[in-house]
């Protein structure tokens, strides 16, 4: 008798079961007649979609979405504009960014005499004994580089250092120094710079390594300042179309991040990245805490082999064309960064490491073979950020070894202006190959670099699409056969930045049952005409099916 009823008891739940799944979950909000670019290889376009809860649900044509309809649901017909899956920047610097756009403005200050006046503007309304940071100064064209005395006098009540936009040089006032302990008796720093003038005495010039002696005597920021700072960057990222970054220097600001998520006020995904030599303590929490939710993970560990193009701090195979004295610097020796590799790798953590000159690529890529050997086969998926100057005999290893280049193609409309009076017409040729890599079957993954460079997407599509100078000086593109196509330079912002955090199983594409973060453009950019898809609008952006930018009431 008790086997009979146990047997009734699972027909039972069976017809349940399958009563449940043929009963259609209805809507929370529809939107129709839009151009949907799905991401989806088996249903790459799609005219409308249903959401439900943070997901969504169906993807499909008008008629077959209406059918998701409930007595509630919110529908809204895009009368034909663009939808994309939520853009995902897959370089960012979340505070820093945040905290410049409060700070003095100095990228476009096109010479001396205006860099000087904007510090000047900006420090008469600072509280003496504030320090002034950020900055994002360029300086090219100039005939030097800025020195101290060209900034002492107009801000003698504050510390200034501010950096140029790459974020591996920055100049210092007297003041700054002096209270950082700073005279003619310092030392070199080793991977990093400190310029001087004739009398031996800093001239206010520190690159790379050398910036901290400065950056270790900054105040920290308050823990208000620092939540300020992060919700000012989301709120800057939902009106680019961004909806998730890769936070690669977030272990210091971790947890203003969860603080911030804890009330509500979140609306950035974030993958968080711990420093490379706290490599262990990562690995105690994840393994105490795990590696988080779909709001906000870790698991990622960053590190630097070399600085800097626009610093001659980038660490080339052969000298600079400009300078045959210098072939650049490593920021951390050959044995460190394997050490910092294996031990990371070994614990289940993904390594993400900084490398732009072609020297500087080829030693990474050998430690990454050299440990994938030692350690065994997993999905490790280790990056390499920026991979911007790449010798033509590691291009191939990119895919041999599967490691993702995580690359920033406005830096190429950027860096086209210069890069070849600094390393010369044939090493140029393989500078942001996007379209060698994405040959050879590498996995590209998009981001800005922000605030080194602007966190806006549809300008990376733009430069990786045309590679147009932001000089408009190559009309035709800069090394234009290393151009890609829009579709493929979208998968690199969505689909496979995804899959550069693990992610790439709820996100990254407009799918059923993945998160429903998606972006509305005025335009459909895959049919624009290519030099106009920087002037392209993002109209909205959605992070979970919740709106977080409008830019009618942005206006």
């Amino acid at each position: 008798m008790t086997i009979l009823c146990n047997y009734i008891a699972i027909i039972a739940m069976a017809v349940v079961a399958v009563s449940c799944n043929n009963t259609q979950q209805p809507a929370e909000m529809i939107i129709t007649n839009a151009s949907i670019w799905t991401g989806n290889e088996n249903q790459p376009l799609a005219e409308a979609m249903a959401v439900a809860g943070d997901s969504i649900i169906a993807v499909g044509t008008n008629k077959e979405i209406m059918k998701f309809k409930g007595p509630d649901t919110e529908v809204a017909d895009l009368e034909g504009k663009f939808i994309a899956p939520g853009f995902i920047d897959s370089h960012v610097h979340f505070y820093m960014g945040g905290s410049n756009l409060a700070s003095v403005q100095l990228r476009d200050a096109s010479t001396p005499e205006e860099f000087i006046s904007r510090i000047r503007e900006f420090a008469a309304k600072q509280k003496p004994g504030t320090w002034i940071l950020g900055g994002d100064w360029d300086g090219m064209g100039w005939e030097s580089l800025p020195e101290k005395g060209w900034i002492d006098s107009v801000t003698p009540d504050n510390p200034v250092f501010v950096s140029r936009l790459d974020g591996h040089m920055g100049l210092a006032n007297s003041l700054a120094m002096k209270l950082a302990g700073v005279d003619r008796k310092v030392k070199d720093i080793a991977g990093g710079s400190i310029a001087r003038n004739s009398n031996g005495e800093p001239a206010g010039i520190f690159k790379d390594n050398a910036m901290d002696l400065i950056f270790n005597k900054v105040p920290p920021a308050s823990d208000e300042e620092v939540e300020n700072a992060l919700l000012a960057g989301m709120d800057y990222f939902a009106s680019n179309g961004v909806t998730s970054v890769h936070a690669v220097d977030a272990g210091s600001y971790d947890e203003a991040i969860m603080r911030i998520r804890n009330s509500g006020k979140l609306i950035t995904r974030v993958y968080i990245m711990e420093t490379i030599s706290r490599w262990s303590a990562l690995k105690e929490q994840t393994d105490r805490e795990g590696k988080g939710d779909r709001w906000v993970s870790t698991g990622g560990v960053k590190a630097f082999v070399d600085g800097s193009l626009g610093s001659h701090t980038a660490a080339f195979i052969d000298p600079y064309t400009d300078l045959p004295t210098d072939s650049g610097l490593f920021v951390n020796s050959e044995e460190d960064l394997y050490n910092w590799v294996s031990n990371a790798d070994k614990s289940g953590l993904q390594v993400v490491i900084h490398a732009i000159g072609d020297r500087a690529i080829n030693v990474l890529l050998n430690i990454y073979e050299r440990v994938g050997k030692e350690n065994g086969e997993r999905d490790r998926r280790f990056r390499i950020e920026h991979a911007q100057h790449i010798a033509p005999g590691d291009i191939a290893r990119f895919a041999q070894l599967n490691v993702i280049a995580s690359m920033q193609p406005y830096h190429a409309i950027d860096d086209g202006r210069w890069a070849e009076e600094y390393i010369g017409p044939e090493r140029s040729k393989t500078t942001y190959a996007f379209r060698s890599l994405l040959d050879a079957k590498a996995t590209v993954a998009f981001g800005s670099d922000w605030p080194v460079a602007p966190a806006t997407p549809l300008e990376g599509i733009y430069g990786a699409v045309t590679r147009r100078t932001l000089d408009d000086q190559n009309p035709d593109g800069w090394v234009p056969e290393q151009k890609i196509t829009v579709e493929e330079a979208l998968r690199a912002y969505t689909k496979y930045a995804a899959y550069a955090s693990f992610e790439e199983e709820f996100k990254g594409t407009l799918e059923p049952g993945k998160l429903a973060d998606f972006v509305i453009l005025d335009h459909d950019i895959t049919t624009a005409d290519p030099v106009t898809i920087r002037d392209i609008k993002v109209l909205q952006t959605y992070v979970g099916g919740k709106k977080v930018f409008d830019h009618k009431l942005n206006k």
